[in-house]
C-alpha cells in the first residue's frame, strides 16, 4: 500500500490537537502575515498527518504466535530476563527489540490474546532508543499480559532520543486480542517483546516489521493459518 495514500486513512486521536495547530497557524501566517511561513505550517500539519497514522491491518489469526507490536525495523534478538517490576521470574527470554523511526506508524498493538496482569509505568531518561541501554535508563511502560494456556508475555512501549509522550490505554485485568490498538509513542522510539518459553523468532535482524501483520514469533512455524482479521 502507498504509504502517503494510506496517511490519510485515519489519524490517531494524539494527533488530532496537533494537526489543528498547525493548520490554524498556516490559515493565519497565511491571511495576517506571511505566506511563506503559512505554506511551511501547511507542510507541517501534513507531515503531523502522517506521522499519526493510523491505517487498518489485517492480523493473523494464529494462537501459538507473536504479533508485532509495532512498525519498525528489528533491531536486536537476544536472550534476557524480563523486566523485575513485572514479576515474570529472573529466568532469561527471547527479547526481540524493533526500533521505529519518526517515519514509521506510531500506533501499538497488542502482540496475542489474553488478559492485562500488570502494568508498570516507570521515568527515565531520552537517549537514542537504538541503544541497548534504552531498555534500562529510558522512560518506558511495561505491560504483562497473561495468556491462556498459563505462559505469559511481556511487552514494553521505550521512549526515544526526541519522544515525550507514552500512551498506553490498557487497564489490569483487561481481555485483549492479537492486533488491538493499545497505545502509541511520540515521535521515534523503541518497543521490546519478551518471548514465552517455547516460542521461537521467526524474523531476522535488519527486517522491517508490520504492526498487527508480522508474526514475530511461534510454537509452530510450519503451519500458519492463512485467515485473518481486518482492525
Amino acid at each position: 500500500m502507498d504509504p502517503f495514500r494510506s496517511a490519510f486513512n485515519r489519524v490517531h486521536r494524539e494527533g488530532i490537537p496537533f494537526v489543528l495547530i498547525a493548520f490554524g497557524l498556516a490559515a493565519l501566517f497565511m491571511i495576517f502575515l506571511s505566506e511563506t511561513l503559512g505554506w511551511i505550517f501547511i507542510v507541517l500539519g501534513l507531515y503531523i498527518v502522517y506521522f499519526f497514522r493510523d491505517p487498518v491491518r489485517m492480523t493473523p489469526l494464529l494462537p501459538d504466535a507473536l504479533i508485532s507490536p509495532a512498525d519498525g525495523v528489528v533491531s536486536k534478538i537476544d536472550e534476557a530476563a524480563p523486566p523485575a517490576d513485572l514479576e515474570m521470574g529472573d529466568g532469561p527470554l527471547t527479547r526481540i527489540s524493533i526500533f521505529l523511526s519518526v517515519l514509521n506508524v506510531h500506533v501499538n498493538r497488542v502482540p496475542c490474546e489474553g488478559s492485562i496482569s500488570k502494568l508498570v509505568y516507570v521515568p527515565g531518561k531520552f537517549i537514542n532508543a537504538s541503544l541497548d541501554k534504552a531498555s534500562e535508563d529510558n522512560e518506558r511502560q511495561l505491560v504483562r499480559l497473561d495468556r491462556a494456556d498459563g505462559r505469559s508475555v511481556a511487552f514494553v512501549q521505550i521512549a526515544g532520543l526526541i519522544a515525550r509522550r507514552i500512551v498506553c490505554s490498557l487497564d489490569v485485568g483487561q481481555n485483549v486480542v492479537a492486533g488491538e490498538r493499545f497505545g502509541i509513542i511520540r515521535f521515534g522510539s523503541r518497543m521490546d517483546v519478551y518471548c514465552p518459553k517455547g516460542m521461537e523468532p521467526v524474523i531476522a535482524v535488519g527486517q522491517t516489521v508490520v504492526g498487527g501483520e508480522t508474526i514475530l514469533a511461534t510454537d509452530d512455524a510450519v503451519n500458519p493459518r492463512p485467515d485473518g482479521r481486518a482492525d
